[in-house]
């Protein structure tokens, strides 16, 4: 399977109400150090099944515009200045 997909199944399996960084994804893919090419795949991942919006910056910032921190806020987590408040609490796996 090749990296995108790899990225796009691992994201695909982020519950509901919770929230990966772009490292830990890349981490469990196996290819840590590489969360940028994660970034890159979740921007062409936009508007498809893959819930992107559940991926953030490891500091809990949520990437801004595409409605993400709306769409986080609809699973009931708390996004206050751009970023996932309680992270720690929220961050998967």
């Amino acid at each position: 399977m090749e990296f995108a997909e790899r990225v796009r199944a691992f994201v695909r399996t982020v519950p509901c109400g919770r929230v990966t960084t772009y490292g830990d994804v890349a981490w469990a893919v196996g290819r840590p150090g590489a969360a940028r090419a994660v970034g890159r795949v979740m921007a062409q991942t936009e508007g498809t099944a893959t819930p992107c919006h559940r991926v953030v910056r490891a500091d809990g910032a949520v990437c801004p515009g595409h409605g993400m921190a709306a769409r986080l806020r609809k699973e009931g987590v708390q996004v206050r200045a751009g970023r996932v408040a309680g992270l720690a609490a929220r961050r998967w796996p």
